[in-house]
């Protein structure tokens, strides 16, 4: 089993959907509190168009979600959306208690820094990035004898 956990043909898997389930949660985040669907912002209802910070934090929750979902601009996005939970916390969970637990802040946190992670791996497998990546790179078809095989 401990082998199996370590392989690397099933990291960039496991990746991909560690971020297919962020990306889905902080997207369902951003369309509650836009759309007032799962339950609304903030025990129900939605954010008022153009208030700070709320709107705008929700309008990232659901783009940067989406991106980050369909792994299409990954590194991008989940830069965007750790810095804004990192703002999130700072701002408007810090000030009421200094740990997470006592300030209601756990899921910025936490989404701030599964954010960062991706921010460096990458989207893994299964996203829009590592396909399209593929589609661009892949040379023209030649002859047979031109072409070299590859070792992965």
């Amino acid at each position: 089993m401990p082998g199996r956990l370590n392989s690397a043909t099933a990291q960039p898997y496991v990746l991909g959907l560690f971020r297919i389930v962020v990306g889905l949660l902080f997207a369902c985040h951003g369309a509650a509190s836009l759309f007032g669907v799962l339950g609304g912002a903030a025990g129900g209802g939605t954010i008022d168009a153009g208030t700070w910070p709320g709107w705008y934090a929700a309008v990232i929750q659901l783009v940067g979600g989406g991106l980050v979902l369909l792994g299409l601009g990954t590194r991008a996005a989940a830069v965007v959306s750790s810095g804004s939970m990192a703002y999130a916390y700072f701002k408007v969970h810090q000030p009421g208690a200094l740990w997470p637990m006592e300030n209601g802040g756990e899921a910025s946190v936490m989404f701030c820094w599964a954010f960062l992670l991706l921010a460096f791996t990458g989207s893994g497998a299964l996203g829009l990035d590592r396909l399209l990546a593929r589609r661009t790179s892949e040379p023209e078809q030649s002859t047979p004898e031109r072409q070299t095989p590859v070792a992965a």
